[in-house]
């Protein structure tokens, strides 16, 4: 499989890059969307790609979005491109595996994060203040021990380029209304919730996440990516011990290597060396092997 980098559709109009996915508009209610093999790291796009990286990403989407649909509706039309429109087909070898067709919503303008354990800007802001976005927390805890409860942190959602910002519960029913930031709430803890078991049971530890949902006709959907070592910190079960940072199937490989060679997490970011892209690929598809107990197929 090619890395894909960037898209050029030229029979529909492109709506948004961001730092992964390019999303074109098929008509007044319908979008494509491609997940590229692009990566990014502290808001920054890095140069190189990380080929099969979105067809992991955009599998294990669709792989939870099944789960999780007796839940919340997902924006899901068609995952194959012999289900397209006719126009796409001649883009198959770029499309398969990494893109679908969806319904266009409305997007909530917050990111849904929940936290099961202590770790990343939430551990450094509990060994500050005790606290965690709002939320007291037990004293004693150690660097990503799991959490007696989930926790609810909403944000902001940054431009590109920018960096999303931490919002309290009071701030995001401002944004969305209180009945809305609850209902939010309580279906991203229950999405995370049983993913984080599920996953328990296969060798990841699923240590946070963001879920982003949209409005269509004033329904509630699930939208974007969900749980994807892009979107979650996902670690091995075998040799956790809390009281320390965690090796993970994430890219918090390739922000670690950032920090080693010293990034100052501003743009253009620093060339991948092939080794570094091979170990980030390798960690992309051992979290889908482990989840889905099946090889990547595109």
């Amino acid at each position: 499989m090619n890395a894909v980098v960037n898209t050029d559709i030229k029979e529909y109009p492109l709506v948004s890059r961001g730092k992964v996915r390019d999303i074109y508009e098929i008509d007044d209610e319908t979008l494509l969307i491609v997940t590229s093999d692009r990566i990014s790291a502290f808001d920054v796009v890095l140069p190189d790609p990380i080929p099969q990286k979105g067809a992991v990403l955009n599998s294990i989407t669709l792989f939870w979005m099944e789960r999780m649909k007796d839940l919340v509706p997902n924006h899901i039309i068609a995952s194959k491109v012999d289900d397209f429109p006719e126009p796409l087909k001649a883009y198959r070898d770029m499309l398969e595996g990494r893109s679908v067709v969806v319904r266009k919503a409305k997007p909530l303008p917050i990111e849904c994060i929940v936290r099961g354990y202590i770790t990343g800007s939430g551990w450094k802001d509990y060994q500050a203040t005790g606290e965690v976005c709002g939320h007291k927390l037990p004293e004693n805890l150690k660097e990503s021990e799991m959490l007696p409860d989930p926790l609810f942190t909403p944000s902001t959602k940054a431009d590109l380029g920018d960096h999303d910002e931490n919002i309290t519960l009071d701030r995001a029913a401002e944004l969305v209304g209180e009945e809305m930031m609850r209902k939010v709430e309580d279906l991203s803890i229950a999405i995370y919730s049983r993913a984080r078991d599920y996953a328990r049971e296969r060798g990841i530890i699923i240590a946070d996440t963001k879920f982003e949902f949209g409005t269509i006709d004033g329904e509630l959907i699930l939208i974007d990516e969900v749980l994807t070592p892009d979107s979650s910190r996902f670690w091995p079960m075998d040799g956790y011990e809390p009281g320390k940072g965690q090796p993970s199937f994430d890219k918090q490989f390739m922000r670690d290597w950032l920090v080693e060679i010293g990034f100052n997490k501003q743009p253009p970011g620093p060339a991948i060396p092939a080794e570094i892209a091979t170990v980030t690929r390798d960690k992309y598809l051992e979290a889908y092997r482990l989840l889905t107990g099946s090889e990547l197929k595109v």
